[in-house]
């Protein structure tokens, strides 16, 4: 018979309830959040998670992780604990802050996921912001001279645009023209999902104020480009490195934004009727040669596959982060997926979208989620993002409404 304290520490399931973001924005003084501040879109975030949760007691969440790659400003001063507050919060609901560079909300995620699945939490609210207007990536840090003078590391690994053109140079195969193709195609699908009505049920209206200019509700990202060509695309600079192939057009912006989630036991979720969108399967961060920091997707998913008992056969939707598309495409030659596969970002990706850093991770999991619900045959996937300074992560989750699901839903419970 096992004893009490055994019992308590067996793994439990984790399910994602629910998440939302705000719409993400052009960092910059003339960006739809130019004079919003970073903790104020998280409470925007938290605040609706509980107005479209309503059977959740605030006082139930047991803890508030949020992530900012630049902890400095409205974005410091521990924002998990004070977006709390600001939130209208219990005071007995403690917060922290988290840092993975572009996977904080991954991070966020997976780290609180950890403490449910160990006992130590039932809820918790997960997510990331980063106003990259109001804070530059890189913006206010030191980095070790150790790091160059030693030579631990190429001095590219410093300027993720640089690393996006030593992925050209190991992958010749990946050329400009296939990635101005690959985003080409991104901006199309997120279009189609606008059309759809698949993106805009997860984002939180934003009211912000330009001077002269009143006050706008934001209700829509600012930086798609749905009628993008290639021939628009093939006129770009290559900003990195003379006759290079990474342009702003096959590349994530400079983005304002916050998300945040719900995620909870699966038992949890059961007892408080909250819906169950996505199990969480398993999780792997690796690293890499930072200066090909790129690359990170390919060992993270083979480590989460291989604790899984899964194979890359098993995956019906891949959501990877478009920090760069040729990031993308060298994790979809690795796995001998074609560019143009309708299991890969169906609804588009950070090219079109934007990439506000740590926010990021988040929004891959509500465009899963969403995708789930719309194809109930797929039983697995993936979200997945490359890291700066040479990571890489991957999440598996599994569908609920797959007739084979093997979690509990609240429906089962009741």
């Amino acid at each position: 018979m096992p004893t009490q304290a055994t019992a308590r520490q067996q793994i439990r399931d984790v399910v994602f309830v629910d998440g939302v973001r705000t719409p993400f924005g052009k960092a910059g003084e003339k960006g739809i959040h130019a004079g919003t501040r970073a903790d104020d879109l998280v409470v925007k975030c938290i605040r609706e998670l509980l107005r479209r949760n309503p059977s959740l007691p605030p006082e139930r969440i047991d803890d508030v992780a949020i992530a900012a790659t630049t902890q400095t400003g409205d974005q410091g001063l521990t924002i998990g604990r004070t977006a709390a507050l600001l939130a209208g919060l219990p005071r007995t609901v403690p917060g922290f802050a988290i840092d993975r560079m572009c996977a904080g909300a991954m991070t966020a995620v997976t780290t609180t996921a950890s403490g449910i699945a160990f006992g130590a939490y039932d809820v918790v609210v997960a997510g990331g912001v980063e106003h990259m207007g109001n804070h530059p990536m890189g913006s206010g840090t030191d980095p070790n001279p150790r790091f160059l003078a030693e030579r631990l590391v190429d001095p590219a690994a410093l300027n993720m645009g640089n690393t996006a053109e030593n992925l050209h140079d190991r992958f010749p195969a990946i050329t400009r023209e296939r990635t101005d193709a690959y985003a080409v195609a991104s901006q199309a699908k997120l279009a189609a999902a606008y059309g759809k009505n698949r993106i805009q049920p997860d984002l939180v209206p934003v009211a912000g104020r330009k001077p002269g200019a009143g006050w706008t509700l934001h209700q829509q990202d600012e930086p798609p480009r749905p009628d993008t060509t290639l021939e628009d695309l093939s006129s770009l600079r290559t900003p990195f490195r003379p006759h290079g192939r990474v342009t702003a057009g096959n590349a994530a912006g400079l983005n304002d934004g916050a998300t945040a989630a719900v995620l909870a036991s699966a038992d949890a979720a059961a007892e408080l009727g909250l819906p169950v969108r996505m199990r969480l399967v398993a999780y792997a961060f690796a690293g890499v040669e930072p200066e090909v920091m790129g690359i990170g997707p390919v060992p993270a998913t083979e480590k989460a596959l291989r604790q899984a008992g899964l194979s890359i056969e098993d995956i019906g939707l891949f959501e990877i982060n478009e920090a760069f598309a040729v990031q993308v495409l060298s994790f979809l030659d690795h796995f001998g997926i074609a560019d143009d596969d309708p299991r890969v970002n169906r609804y588009g990706g950070a090219i079109a979208v934007g990439h506000p850093l740590a926010s990021s991770g988040v929004r891959l999991m509500n465009q899963l989620a969403r995708q789930f619900e719309d194809d109930p045959q797929v039983r697995y996937g993936i979200t997945t993002m490359c890291i700066g300074l040479g990571m890489g992560g991957t999440v598996i989750w599994e569908n609920p409404h797959h007739a084979d699901y093997s979690g509990t839903t609240t429906e089962d419970a009741a």
